[in-house]
């Protein structure tokens, strides 16, 4: 019986990588999220799963400068780089200018200018916010020769190496059972899958990943420190944006007046608040108005501007729990920011992940073994969003009674949908599905999620109802 490393790979053949901790040495000095990692070694890596570290970091340091490095230097000496960066898109309303600045080598936004050709060339993806791409670096300076030099941007390639078929990834999904795919999905994540104890936590764990393949589905996650919040969010797909505390605007996430520019929730699959007990809004009445707006139907007016986005939202804070490891108290919103203690606001949130089920972080948990490349995963994960199949199955499978809230009943069919594309995305016929699977990993979950919003709700607001409505198997 070959061990669930061991399938991946067969199954997996072009696609699974060898995770071994000792190779990420080579990217000291590179804040490189794993979905640019695990490309890079995909590249230098025998089919035994040995690593060609020399030809790596040769690559490393032609493409990819460590922090601090000297590039500002070689550009104006007349050197074009051609870089795999991280660089981040703003537009100058005075100059009429597209700006980008690369933080990691220190290009600020004012040195950064990409030509209006390439702006034309690459109209959808050089939208305002940050990017992963192949670009290529030169240094101009005016003719005058008290005019400022700058570093154009002079061509751009999308990061995006893996072609998702998702018919392929279907069929290998058939090759594994129900248990040995919630460890393929572990493991996919990074995380070793022999370091969850029952299948309780690796549920609680996959749901982190709900928000990742449905479009506008709203969650919240409350958790000790120490479970691996951020590194899911901020390692796992270029496709999400994550916040960590701070101040944030409505220009940032919904639309800037002044520059006439939609904010980051327009170009992205999800933004998530990490420690939202840290997070302030500059106008939390405003922004109360415009998430309540949105969190419902995916707009938002902003002065004559309609913003239409199909960006979920993920909040993730701290929960101080007892020696038992439960919450200390049953109002689990009370540390929540002001703006986001208000129930009707609250309501709009389709689920709740209870993240006092998981495990600490510990040495156990560190994957080594074949696994799925994230780079090709965040991908799949991304495809999957607009797969509009299993929403038609979860509406052919569960019923509600005639008096049952709208809200309810959407929150419910969105998340038994999120489950049915991670756990059975070979399954889009209602007629192949295995009901009491349906049954147990996708709609009880979903009603049990969807249940915890609406109690807490309750506490704050009697007027909210704390039971659900009738929603179940047809």
């Amino acid at each position: 019986m070959p061990t669930i490393s061991e399938k991946i790979r067969e199954v997996f053949p072009d696609i699974a990588i060898l995770k071994n901790p000792d190779n990420q040495t080579v990217f000291s000095g590179r804040n490189l999220p794993s979905f640019v990692k695990d490309y890079l070694v995909k590249r230098f890596i025998d089919a035994g799963g040995a690593l060609d570290v020399f030809r790596l970091r040769e690559f490393l340091d032609r493409h990819i400068p460590a922090k601090n490095t000297e590039v500002k230097g070689r550009l104006i000496q007349g050197e074009t780089l051609n870089l795999l960066v991280r660089f981040i898109i703003s537009h100058n309303i005075r100059s009429g200018e597209t700006q980008f600045s690369i933080p990691d080598i220190g290009i600020k936004p004012s040195e950064g200018i990409i030509p209006d050709y390439v702006v034309r060339e690459h109209r959808e993806e050089l939208c305002e916010g940050e990017k992963w791409g192949v670009i290529k670096l030169v240094y101009s300076r005016p003719g005058n020769v008290k005019a400022a030099g700058v570093v154009e941007l002079v061509e751009y390639k999308p990061f995006r190496p893996y072609k998702v078929d998702l018919d392929y990834f279907r069929e290998c999904r058939r090759r594994f059972t129900l248990d040995e795919w919630l460890d393929v999905l572990l493991s996919a994540m990074e995380y070793n899958p022999d370091g969850f104890v029952g299948i309780t936590q690796k549920m609680e764990f996959l749901s982190r990943l709900l928000v990742f393949v449905e479009p506008r589905l709203n969650m919240v996650e409350l958790a000790p420190k120490g479970t691996g919040k951020s590194y899911v969010f901020g390692n796992l797909s270029k496709y999400g944006w994550l916040v960590s505390g701070g101040k944030v605007s409505r220009a940032k996430l919904f639309f800037d007046k002044q520059k006439q520019q939609p904010g980051i929730m327009k170009n992205y699959d999800f933004v998530t608040f990490d420690e939202i007990q840290t997070i302030s809004f500059s106008d939390s009445s405003e922004m109360q108005a415009i998430l309540k707006s949105y969190l419902e139907s995916g707009k938002a007016t902003v002065d004559n501007y309609e913003f239409l986005s199909e960006c979920g939202m993920m909040l993730m804070g701290n929960i101080q729990l007892t020696e038992a490891n439960r919450p200390a108290s049953s109002k689990y919103f009370s540390a929540l920011p002001d703006a986001f203690k208000e129930s009707a606001l609250l309501d709009r949130f389709h689920g709740f992940i209870e993240g006092w089920q998981l495990p600490r972080l510990n040495k156990n948990m560190v994957l080594t073994g074949w696994t799925l490349n994230v780079e090709y995963f965040s991908e799949i994960l991304h495809a999957l969003r607009t797969a509009p199949e299993y929403g038609a199955l979860v509406n052919e499978l569960v019923f509600s009674g005639e008096k049952s809230d709208l809200r309810d009943l959407k929150a419910v069919k969105r998340i038994a949908t999120a489950y049915c594309k991670l756990l059975f995305p070979h399954i889009t016929d209602p007629a192949q599905i295995n009901r009491a699977d349906f049954e147990t990993y996708c709609l009880q979950p979903a009603l049990r999620r969807r249940g915890i919003i609406k109690d807490q709700c309750h506490q704050i607001d009697p007027e909210f109802k704390s039971e659900m409505p009738e929603i179940g198997l047809r």
